[in-house]
């Protein structure tokens, strides 16, 4: 057990805080987290935290509104328990794409969350593959961004696969997807799209690369409703690929996502449980790795003073 460090999660994803305190071999903190019912979050950490060096595990999922009240709630309860450090855990950080002002009269939602974050007690922010890292820029107090990347390339390549491409869902995410394709020994490819308006539609316009023949691995932070990397799939089997892999950190998968998924092209899809995935949004195509080793070798890292970013060395 490490002196002096502790470990608390609000309602969004206990297991994952479960499975990172298994890997600290500790127990999670205990604390009080429920709803009144009039809609009031209430919270009651249940332990001596003074001096105490304090993590709050609470991924910004659904119901997301909810889970961004309940970490502030417990951020404020931290503070004024007198913790000596608070940082806040957030696995999946929400209003990831509302990272800039792109059209007239619209919020900086990402700056906003991360202004609040602040004023609420966090001394520090761990995250996981954010959907932009300017982000990090938005707050002032210290971020470390983590990344999934690894564990899918250790996965695929213990999958042996024939003929490997990556292939960037869109150009925002081609420096990420060629990080991949170095470690995977393998070419890149980009399915050019375009967004059509703020109703979550896209429209894939043509495929960059080549994937004739070729088992192609389709790579993005995200999948929320699945529309862009089941057309993906689709125009890459159009271009003549053997076989269409998919892997994304984060599973929101709202709206249609799971039966997009199971209809679609792909053969399997790899998602980390950085969001708590229910059976009934699990299709027997899809694939969960776990993140609480890595969150978790990251929280000890930060509690003694070492170096997070030699994880990625």
């Amino acid at each position: 057990m490490i002196d002096e460090l502790r470990v608390f999660t609000g309602n969004a994803h206990p297991h994952l805080a479960k499975s990172i305190c298994e890997y600290l071999r500790q127990p999670v903190g205990r604390a009080e987290v429920f709803e009144f019912s009039n809609e009031n979050t209430f919270i009651r950490i249940m332990e001596n935290i003074r001096g105490r060096d304090v993590f709050v595990v609470q991924p910004l999922c659904s119901p997301v509104s909810k889970s961004i009240v309940e970490l502030l709630i417990f951020l404020d309860a931290a503070k004024r328990a007198s913790a000596d450090r608070i940082t806040a855990v957030v696995p999946y950080y929400a209003y990831g794409r509302s990272d800039k002002k792109d059209q007239p009269r619209v919020p900086i939602t990402a700056r906003l969350i991360a202004d609040i974050l602040s004023v609420a007690g966090a001394n520090r922010v761990l995250t996981l593959d954010l959907h932009a890292g300017q982000i990090q820029g938005f707050f002032n107090i210290p971020v470390d961004e983590l990344s999934a990347l690894p564990m899918f390339a250790r996965y695929f390549k213990d999958k042996n696969l024939p003929d490997l491409v990556v292939v960037a869902t869109d150009v925002g995410i081609s420096k990420k997807a060629r990080d991949l394709a170095a470690r995977l020994n393998a070419p890149l490819a980009i399915v050019e799209k375009r967004r059509v308006g703020n109703n979550d539609k896209t429209e894939t316009l043509n495929v960059i690369g080549d994937v004739q023949n070729k088992t192609a691995v389709l790579f993005d932070d995200e999948i929320d409703t699945a529309g862009s990397i089941t057309n993906a799939a689709a125009a890459l089997r159009e271009e003549g690929a053997r076989d269409v892999f998919a892997c994304a950190t984060h599973p929101v998968l709202s709206g249609p996502a799971v039966e997009r998924i199971a209809a679609s092209a792909i053969t399997e899809v790899v998602v980390t449980d950085s969001i708590p995935l229910p059976d009934w949004k699990k299709p027997r195509n899809v694939s969960v790795l776990s993140v609480a080793p890595l969150l978790g070798e990251a929280i000890r890292r930060i509690h003694t003073g070492t170096s997070v970013g030699a994880m990625f060395e």
